[in-house]
């Protein structure tokens, strides 16, 4: 028997193609895309500052080699850290996404498309110092913005049609493909290089769900996306040395991505790459939860202060029911024993009952020592979801993209509580005027955790300023979140 293989060279899959030719060409002229990447970068960061009041967190940054600082090299915000920009990514991306408390997009796949800053804002702030050292130009906040953009949309875009978690693959791939593209551009590399750079990422080892689920739930979910935009910084800087790619990873029989790892089926797009999705983005401003229980908490909070007004408490509570859309019940819709934050911050039945017993939900709401408290665990008992097909149906509608929860509250007595609907969260486009408010008082109180009323001044001064923030050099706007005597508050 013998077999005969057609070693035939091909052109690059149009699908790798198009993400760097939308990178390198797509003009963005969208003033909401802008103002809505200026909110999203504030926000990004803030997240990321309050993720440095938590050990978990902090004993995972710095260098590599304890002690190692790099020249002209990518600085850490909130910290003394000076890396190569690698490292700097990881700490960056690691740091924003540990409280599960910034953006995210929801569609076939969800994810958190500003967890490609950690990349962007390494390498934008690396290449700027560089640049300046030997007498060049540094880049400004606004090719940063134009990033955070672009790797939105690509991200955001491919998820539209394509569920990586229904073949159990993390939406993380997807910030490894779009910091990829991104970075590649900031870091001057030229398009067939950029080509090269992200068949390298289609073509990398992808990480599995294996543990934002039961019952391997735990915290490397906090800092995968971290993991997967330094990575991308990584391939970018290997393709600019001249080092191949390799043109069918996508499309390749047999050893392509698509038959090895999506069931040999291409991949389904919705849409062309423009603006879209950073103008759609959904903002997590009120609690730092798994998306898909936002509205669920907000109707909790409704809930927690209806109960205070009859006279009753948790207490006189027989069972509440939670109508919700499908992907909710896939992902959170939990029982049994929670075992460390990353468990409790994806169940639904936790992050009902703490805001209906307290009238909060807050990240230290996930930490043992509230989570130790035997009421919580009597209340999730009590809870029980079902799927409201409508409410399926509204998650996947382009035209509104709703993630409705709603929970009916049934007393001992026999009393039935009016149904609390809540279809849209606070951090919705449909509810752009009442949150952005918010957003800006999230990011002065996440300020607040680390820096002093000048410094913080500083930096609200350039950032609540579309135009001023624009036309700032990315080493001067870091420098504003940079204290050498933060050091000593790292635990």
């Amino acid at each position: 028997m013998s077999a005969t293989i057609q070693n035939i060279k091909q052109e690059p899959d149009k699908v790798i193609t198009d993400i760097v030719d939308y990178v390198f060409n797509y003009e963005i002229k969208s003033e909401l895309a802008y103002e809505t990447a200026r909110n999203c970068l504030i926000d990004t960061l803030g997240c990321g500052l309050e993720a440095l009041e938590y050990p978990a967190c902090t004993k995972l940054l710095g260098p590599v080699v304890p002690g190692v600082k790099v020249r002209n090299g990518a600085k850490v915000p909130g910290t003394p850290y000076e890396l190569d920009p690698v490292q700097a990514a990881w700490n960056i991306g690691a740091m924003i996404r540990w409280l599960d408390f910034n953006d995210t997009w929801l569609a076939a796949e969800w994810g958190h498309p500003s967890d490609n800053l950690g990349g962007i804002l390494a390498a934008a702030d690396w290449v700027s110092r560089n640049s300046i050292s030997v007498g060049g130009k540094p880049l400004l906040m606004k090719d940063v913005l134009t990033a955070m953009i672009k790797a939105h949309e690509i991200q955001g875009c491919i998820a539209l049609e394509n569920s990586f978690n229904k073949v159990g693959l993390d939406h993380v791939l997807l910030v490894k493909v779009a910091s990829t593209a991104v970075a590649s551009q900031l870091l001057g590399l030229t398009k067939e290089e950029a080509v090269n750079a992200v068949s390298l990422a289609w073509v990398d080892g992808q990480s599995l769900r294996t543990y934002r689920h039961a019952p391997n739930t735990g915290s490397r979910k906090s800092w995968a996306a971290g993991d997967a935009t330094s990575r991308a910084v990584r391939l970018a800087l290997i393709a600019k040395t001249g080092e191949m790619g390799y043109p069918s990873a996508l499309t390749a029989k047999t050893w392509g991505f698509y038959d090895v790892l999506f069931n040999g089926k291409p991949f389904q797009f919705q849409r062309k790459y423009g603006s879209y999705v950073m103008e759609n983005v959904l903002f997590k401003i009120s609690f730092p939860a798994e998306f898909h229980s936002q509205t669920a908490v907000e109707a909790a909070m409704q809930i927690h202060n209806e109960l205070k007004n009859r006279g009753n408490s948790a207490e006189d509570i027989k069972e509440i029911k939670i109508r919700t859309h499908e992907a909710c019940i896939r992902i959170i819709d939990k029982k049994g024993p929670l075992h460390n934050p990353a468990d409790r911050d994806h169940c639904i039945q936790y992050m009902v009952a703490v805001p209906i017993l307290f009238g909060r939900l807050a990240a230290s709401d996930y930490e043992d020592s509230v989570a130790s408290d035997p009421k919580i665990d009597l209340l999730r008992e009590k809870i029980i979801c079902e799927e409201a097909p409508e409410f399926t149906k509204d998650y996947h509608n382009p035209e509104k993209r709703s993630i409705a929860n709603a929970l009916t509250v049934t007393l001992k007595d026999g009393t039935i509580l009016d149904e609390v609907v809540v279809e849209y969260p606070i951090g919705h486009k449909r509810r752009r005027k009442d949150g952005i408010p918010l957003l800006e008082a999230k990011f002065r109180k996440n300020l607040s955790r680390r820096f002093s009323e000048k410094q913080r001044k500083a930096i609200l001064e350039v950032s609540l300023d579309q135009k001023k923030l624009e036309a700032t050099p990315v080493h001067e706007y870091v420098d504003l979140y940079v204290d050498p005597t933060l050091g000593i508050h790292l635990n």
